[in-house]
């Protein structure tokens, strides 16, 4: 099957009072139309910076493509201009940011921001595109549409103001829905009903959805296929049974001994030890080294590469010397 979106050996750079330091190295991660992509990680490993890329939406400067590729629909949008990537955004790919209350404008109704969504991509008048925009809030499940579409965003709960920001996105109904940390700050059963809501736009839509989070029960509910990512790169990567039921690197065995179980002896939580180390201070060696109960003196001085490994790719030394 061909990747409706592939990202290739993507670099991207940021000038900072250290220098330059690299915040994505080398990422290659694809999804296919219908399919749904998590990419998790820590806080700080690269998740939201790759996203971010995709839409264009990289502060440069600071921020520098410096390698690589992003084909949307074979469309390189490394190459495309200002104009071109702002005619995308939206109509081919749509993104849902992990803050409503601050993606959305707090001096403009929900429905009229909606309605500005469609407007901007569709021939259609102000009137249509606000009863669009109704119809949309109605099909993410808020209640009283009619109404709330005519509220301001701080009269709404944080379940709803999600619900608005998942309508503004699939408003064109884009080919490409990236959903940042969709249900951050949201309680259990708001999160299980936005995932659901997810599930049914990508059945209607058949759209491709990378869902990026640190949460691998939330990867064990949505994704098809994983990629996990740690201090810029892409550590660990296939599909979600294999990547769920067979980790290998050990990074991703901790994220997955971090879930809390029912039925455990021990109810003390698991732990990964020490914390993501800040870019500029990366050296040659592997980045998750110093928090590594299997690290060598290889690991310190050579960077692992992602290769094949058994189920699937993984980049780490100890798997690949069969250590682990």
């Amino acid at each position: 099957m061909n990747a409706l979106l592939e990202i290739e050996d993507l670099r991207v750079t940021f000038d900072t009072r250290y220098g330059e330091v690299t915040a994505l190295d080398s990422v290659s991660m694809h999804v296919n139309e219908g399919e749904t992509l998590g990419v998790v990680g820590e806080s700080g490993c690269g998740k939201s910076i790759t996203a971010l890329s995709v839409m264009g939406l990289i502060p440069q400067p600071p921020g520098k493509i410096a390698g690589g590729a992003i084909r949307l629909a074979g469309e390189d949008l490394t190459k495309a201009g200002p104009a071109r990537l702002r005619s995308l955004r939206g109509a081919e790919a749509a993104m849902i940011f992990q803050e409503p209350m601050t993606s959305l404008n707090p001096v403009f109704t929900v429905g009229d921001q909606i309605a500005e969504a469609i407007m901007l991509h569709q021939k259609v008048s102000a009137d249509q595109a606000f009863r669009d925009a109704v119809a949309l809030l109605d099909r993410v499940g808020i209640p009283s549409p009619d109404k709330r579409a005519r509220d301001f965003p701080h009269q709404l709960s944080g379940g709803m103001r999600q619900r608005v920001m998942i309508a503004m996105a699939v408003s064109c109904r884009p080919k490409v829905l990236i959903a940042d940390e969709p249900t951050t700050a949201l309680d259990v059963t708001v999160q299980a009903q936005i995932f659901d809501l997810l599930n049914e736009i990508q059945r209607d839509f058949g759209a491709a959805i990378i869902l990026i989070t640190h949460d691998m029960g939330a990867i064990s509910e949505m994704a098809d296929r994983v990629a996990v990512m740690y201090a810029g790169r892409v550590i660990e990567q296939g599909s979600a049974d294999d990547v769920l039921d067979f980790p290998q690197h050990p990074y991703t065995r901790g994220l997955i001994d971090c879930i809390p179980a029912l039925g455990r002896d021990d109810h003390r939580l698991a732990e990964i030890p020490g914390v993501v180390p800040p870019l500029h201070l990366l050296g040659d060696g592997c980045a998750f080294a110093a928090r590594c109960a299997h690290c060598e003196a290889r690991c310190e001085t050579e960077k692992p590469v992602l290769a094949a490994h058994g189920h699937h790719p993984a980049a780490c030394h100890a798997v690949e010397e069969g250590r682990i």
